[in-house]
């Protein structure tokens, strides 16, 4: 999570291969690493070579696990029993 890694959550428009004038909407959310996003972008090579519904449009959003606002360093625990 001190990495980088996030969760990114994409909202993806495809054309239905049956019936190509219709759109469906699938979302799909994985931990990836913004700015690059190799996770997403080794998912949308994989729906392009495998899956027969062509890609209309992507929308995604993309939120840290740890923010430096949410971590502080802690130089002592106080354990009670």
């Amino acid at each position: 999570m001190l990495q980088g890694y996030g969760l990114t959550t994409a909202t993806i428009l495809y054309h239905m291969p049956d019936h190509p004038h219709l759109l469906q909407t699938y979302v799909w959310q994985d931990y990836d690493l913004a700015p690059k996003f190799p996770v997403l972008l080794k998912f949308l090579d994989f729906w392009r070579s495998k899956l027969d519904g062509p890609l209309h449009s992507i929308a995604y959003t993309h939120r840290k696990l740890v923010a430096p606002n949410e971590w502080r360093n802690v130089s002592g625990e106080l354990v009670l029993h």
